[in-house]
């Protein structure tokens, strides 16, 4: 498997088969530029502009959108329903956590989660164990490095990738990754994730990698 961040909430997951799911997709106005980007499935968390740009993704993918279990592609989504704020999604509106499998590895996108979680949806969530957890660390419209940390013990991935936080072209106001990343030992700096199942980390070792959005 081999993932690459395209900035933001986008993600770019390649299978060893070849299959490729796109997460997230933005508007150009946040301030990255979108890269030309063909996929099998994309993953819509909520419907707001820097992360339902579906017209921007060729191929003439599915799109996986809300709670329940879809099937796309021949692969199966499991979309938790959680909230874009602390208030029940009375500010910002609902979320979808989504789940997916990708040569045996677990994967979990957070998208624009807002709060801690409640423990139904940590239940949902943790159906599997978790190996590779795409989670939001910069505040301000998402949780924040610590609202981040907390959902890292309830959720205990092997990997953990942050997203969503301020790099030089983002145009939004929001944190870096810097708080996030104080205090872990073990953290890596990749340009592009490859991963085979044999190359996770050992239960209880979680691994911080940080990729290049560029």
């Amino acid at each position: 498997m081999e993932i690459r961040w395209y900035g933001h909430a986008c993600f770019g997951i390649t299978g060893e088969a070849g299959e490729v799911i796109v997460t997230d997709p933005y508007d150009e106005s946040i301030g990255y530029q979108m890269p030309d980007l063909r996929a099998d499935v994309v993953t819509v968390s909520h419907e707001h502009y820097d992360h339902n740009n579906v017209a921007a993704v060729k191929g003439n993918p599915e799109v996986v959108r809300g709670p329940g279990e879809h099937i796309a592609s021949g692969i199966r989504f499991l979309g938790v329903n959680t909230y874009h704020d602390t208030s029940r999604g009375a500010e910002r509106g609902e979320n979808t956590v989504f789940l997916f499998d990708v040569d045996d590895i677990r994967l979990c996108h957070l998208g624009d989660l807002g709060h801690v979680l409640e423990e139904p949806q940590v239940k949902s969530i943790r159906e599997r164990d978790i190996d590779v957890l795409f989670i939001p660390v910069g505040g301000v419209y998402t949780i924040d490095a610590s609202g981040a940390n907390a959902v890292l013990n309830q959720l205990e991935p092997r990997i953990a990738i942050p997203m969503h936080y301020k790099t030089p072209p983002l145009r939004l106001n929001i944190n870096k990754v810097d708080s996030f990343l104080r205090g872990k030992e073990r953290v890596m700096r990749e340009k592009k994730l490859s991963l085979r199942k044999s190359d996770l980390p050992p239960p209880g070792e979680k691994e911080i990698v940080v990729l290049d959005w560029q």
